[in-house]
């Protein structure tokens, strides 16, 4: 018998993008995958539908599950942040979650591997005995730096934002200025967003281990400090697994494709000489913040290739 992992990442395709790619390498060692989908309780721009029904097409060796439709409160008349009505989607979900997990033969079911927001069914899986697992898109560094960060935030009456630029010291990662943190962890510790997104970063190592989209020579200090006991002291992190670089195979026919400039350059080069910088599907900095990242590239003196974002105040003005 065949075994089973199950893949569960939540809402949106910057979430399923990224897990299919993870799907495709569980799929090499022999197992069957079931990628696990919710319906968001408002309709998605046509192009992240369109995204997510794409993959699911160019996928036919995924098995893709939509959870039944749950009656969800007025999320659009909400006045609560988006990413809190997330995850109170994503809990409602759960008893959803837990009677797929139960339907499968609890015997061919090897593991289930959460996205960093479906995290709060983890208990779910423990209940069922199914050994359950993180699954995280960025960066070792970007997971050492906020697994350090309560440590920070704890016993203080303020937020970080006080501190303005002043250096944070975190094991591994190299310092940086408060201020570059994401401004909702800046905020008061009892801010309803700053202590959820600090609960999610906890409950991220609390399952029964943590897969990264990186390799261990990229992130070979940020790995090893969260594989030591300087990371976090007071607690003994679960194990850490490097599974990237996870890249998407492109065109099936590249001969039918009309090749970009930027790939016919990156053609040309050495093996192994060029650096990509990417930030994402919603990767959108002010223009200052761009022309600071274009000039740290260039001074780097290596070959780049950048994908860059209408930074965000041209889309507000776009907007407006």
């Amino acid at each position: 018998m065949k075994q089973a992992v199950v893949l569960y990442p939540g809402a949106g395709v910057g979430h399923v993008r990224p897990m299919t790619e993870l799907a495709n390498v569980f799929l090499k060692h022999g197992y069957d995958i079931t990628m696990v989908l919710v319906e968001p309780p408002f309709k998605l721009a046509d192009s992240g539908t369109t995204a997510i029904e794409h993959i699911a097409a160019s996928n036919p060796s995924i098995s893709f599950h939509f959870l039944p439709s749950i009656h969800a409160p007025d999320f659009a008349g909400s006045g609560k942040h988006p990413f809190l009505l997330m995850l109170q989607l994503l809990h409602y979900y759960n008893e959803q979650f837990e009677a797929f997990l139960r339907a499968i033969d609890q015997k061919s079911l090897h593991s289930v591997v959460l996205g960093m927001f479906c995290i709060d069914a983890t208990n779910i899986c423990m209940n069922i005995g199914v050994p359950v697992y993180t699954f995280l898109a960025g960066s070792a560094s970007c997971l050492s730096a906020l697994t350090q960060l309560p440590a920070l935030i704890s016993g203080r009456h303020t937020g970080l934002k006080e501190l303005g630029d002043t250096p944070l010291d975190f094991v591994g990662v190299p310092p940086m200025p408060a201020s570059h943190l994401i401004k909702e962890l800046l905020e008061h510790p009892e801010d309803e967003m700053c202590k959820a997104m600090m609960n999610i970063w906890k409950r991220n190592t609390q399952t029964m281990g943590v897969l990264l989209n990186t390799f261990e020579s990229l992130e070979s200090r940020a790995v090893q400090s969260l594989r030591g006991p300087l990371c976090l002291p007071e607690r003994i992190l679960p194990p850490i697994y490097c599974v990237g670089p996870l890249v998407g195979k492109g065109a099936k026919d590249e001969d039918k494709v009309e090749r970009n400039e930027c790939l016919k350059w990156l053609d040309v080069q050495p093996d192994h000489s060029v650096v990509f910088f990417c930030l994402g599907s919603k990767g959108m900095h002010l223009a200052e913040h761009l022309k600071e990242i274009a000039v740290g590239l260039e001074r780097s003196g290596q070959r780049f290739l950048w994908s860059v974002r209408t930074p965000a105040e041209a889309t507000a003005r776009r907007k407006t």
